[in-house]
């Protein structure tokens, strides 16, 4: 696993060290200035209620569980539709990278 910063990420100043696809290494190192910091690199704009509902819901869910939550389960859990969340984050990428989650592989991320 490579340890230098994303392009993208070092350039907006982001004091973590991400992987090669963007992901957060160390996910200690997760804050909601960090998450708010991708959002922004991502081109999400700032992070509403909305956004932090699911935000916290995955990052919770994932350390409880050890996985990544089904979509559906998310959505059911946190009140919105697959529509909310594509209009919220673009996908499920971008929830699992400023939740400030691990890499997943390369099989979850076909899921993507």
């Amino acid at each position: 696993m490579q340890t230098a910063m994303h392009p993208a990420l070092r350039s907006a100043r982001i004091p973590a060290v991400f992987d090669e696809d963007g992901f957060l290494i160390d996910d200690s190192a997760w804050t909601k200035a960090l998450a708010a910091q991708i959002a922004e690199v991502d081109g999400l704009g700032p992070l509403t209620d909305a956004h932090w509902r699911v935000i916290e819901h995955v990052r919770e869910r994932f350390f409880r569980v050890g996985g990544l939550p089904a979509m559906r389960l998310v959505c059911r859990a946190t009140g919105l539709s697959k529509d909310d969340m594509h209009r919220l984050f673009g996908g499920c990428r971008s929830i699992w990278r400023i939740a400030g989650l691990p890499n997943p592989g390369e099989e979850a991320k076909a899921y993507f």
